[in-house]
């Protein structure tokens, strides 16, 4: 029986994955277990082994297609089998299907649709005999002369035509109009020229009179807004992979979770003193480096043990205090952002938890990680101090409930508790969080108890 190769489901949100390459041709002999295509999700690179020995067969997508997982994207076929009959049934359609049958996106190359039939180009406008009231009269009324029919001296227009076609149209007659439209010679012409009423105008001269300014701002108002002009060239880059997601969930977020954002800013003096002499034991043995994120990971996640709410998540109509902490850190690589999680970072002590960090992000920028290193997250750290940046505020990665975005940790002047002028190392710690879960006191006390953590990061001993 053919043995269907399966689009793999690698995340509980996720929904496809894009087909990279296949490692295999079609017509080839694999081995279970064997390595047979690689793709991508929103998060990972992987690769999809075959799930048994045979001959692959059928397949039914190429390199860059997005496929919905869970779908057969191609069969394992043993000596004498075949393709199911729906799949053949399917090919053998498709190939017999006429020309005609094709849609525009399956036409065949090479094969052309038939021009559509052209309708006769419009006659050129007859010039139209008028007495000069009863051009007046139509250009202040929006007529076209083209449309009335003279009754005067040889077919000419007079004013009394004009008047019955105005009436014709439900439109009040020169003489039951509530006085003569006022208009200059000027803006007369400029309305005749761009086809407008000079009733629908209101007059800014003396005493209402219709100015050819008023005529270029009506018309001005009336247009649509003109096609921009053309771009230079540029680089056309699909919005696929990891890009098209990033901007999917970032939207979502924005656009559903109501940020509320909260800005503190911490003396990491004792952080930065802390961090040295962990390094400086970690040289002597031969330990992790210990990174300020790794710190950061440590102390957050302390924070979060005392402050459940942030540690949460919003699904339906409740709200899951989640039981373990599980600390997402923010890694820019060339392509996008990845999230790899440290789980159960309140558990951990800060050596396995820098060389856990370090490994992770290292992985990331190999395109390394699994599933299981990116999922389950509860919490996201952005640190963008090693750039320089100063501030920045994040979006919520959903579904989760805050993130936390640390900026440079920079020498500033500062006042001590006697009075004096000291240098100390300062450092913007900006929280957002999702206003339907967490309101503005609570977010300020997990960011109070951060503060205190990081200002005493003794107090992790305790």
């Amino acid at each position: 029986m053919p043995i269907p190769v399966i689009m793999p489901k690698m995340e509980m949100a996720q929904e496809t994955a894009t087909i990279v390459e296949w490692l295999k041709q079609e017509g080839e002999h694999v081995e279970k277990g064997e390595p047979l295509l690689a793709i991508e999700t929103d998060k990972v690179s992987v690769d999809v082994e075959s799930p048994a020995t045979g001959t692959l067969a059928g397949v039914r997508a190429k390199a860059g297609d997005v496929v919905p997982v869970t779908e057969t994207i191609a069969y394992i076929l043993q000596p004498g089998e075949s393709l199911p009959l729906a799949e053949k049934t399917a090919e053998a359609e498709a190939e017999a299907r006429p020309p005609e049958a094709f849609t525009e996106g399956e036409r065949a190359e090479g094969q052309k649709p038939s021009p559509p039939a052209t309708s006769p180009a419009p006659s050129e406008p007859l010039s139209t005999a008028a007495t000069p009231v009863a051009q007046r009269l139509a250009e202040a009324y929006g007529l076209d002369l083209g449309s009335i029919v003279g009754t005067g001296h040889g077919g000419r227009i007079t004013k009394a035509d004009v008047e019955a076609a105005l009436a014709a149209q439900g439109g009040q007659s020169p003489s039951e109009a509530a006085g003569k439209v006022r208009a200059t010679p000027a803006a007369r012409r400029l309305a005749r020229e761009r086809n407008v009423a000079l009733t629908a105008i209101s007059g800014s001269g003396p005493h209402g009179r219709i100015q050819a300014a008023d005529v270029l701002a009506y018309t001005a108002a009336a247009q649509p807004m003109q096609t921009a002009a053309p771009v230079p060239e540029a680089q056309v880059i699909p919005l696929t992979g990891m890009r098209r997601t990033i901007a999917e969930r970032m939207t979502l977020s924005y656009q559903t979770a109501p940020h509320i954002t909260l800005t503190m800013r911490a003396a990491m003096d004792a952080f930065e003193v802390l961090r040295a002499e962990l390094n400086h034991e970690a040289e002597a043995t031969e330990g992790p480096h210990v990174s300020a994120t790794a710190l950061l990971v440590k102390a957050v996640a302390w924070a979060l043990r005392r402050h459940p709410w942030l540690n949460s998540r919003l699904q339906g109509e409740e709200i899951h205090l989640l039981s373990e902490v599980n600390v997402g850190v923010a890694v820019a690589l060339d392509e996008g952002l990845i999230v790899p999680v440290v789980r159960h970072a309140d558990e951990k002590g800060i050596a396995a938890i820098a060389a856990e960090v370090h490994d992770l992000a290292t992985r990331a920028r190999q395109g390394q990680l699994t599933p299981a290193d990116v999922t389950e997250g509860t919490f996201t750290i952005s640190n963008l101090g090693p750039l320089g940046v100063e501030q920045f505020t994040a979006i919520i990665n959903p579904p989760q409930t805050a993130i936390l975005a640390v900026g440079a940790i920079q020498r500033e002047p500062a006042v001590d508790e006697e009075g004096h002028i000291v240098v100390r190392r300062m450092a913007h710690l900006t929280l957002c969080a999702d206003h339907r879960v967490v309101d503005g006191a609570v977010a300020a006390r997990f960011l109070v108890d951060l503060r205190r953590i990081l200002e005493k990061p003794s107090l992790l001993l305790w």
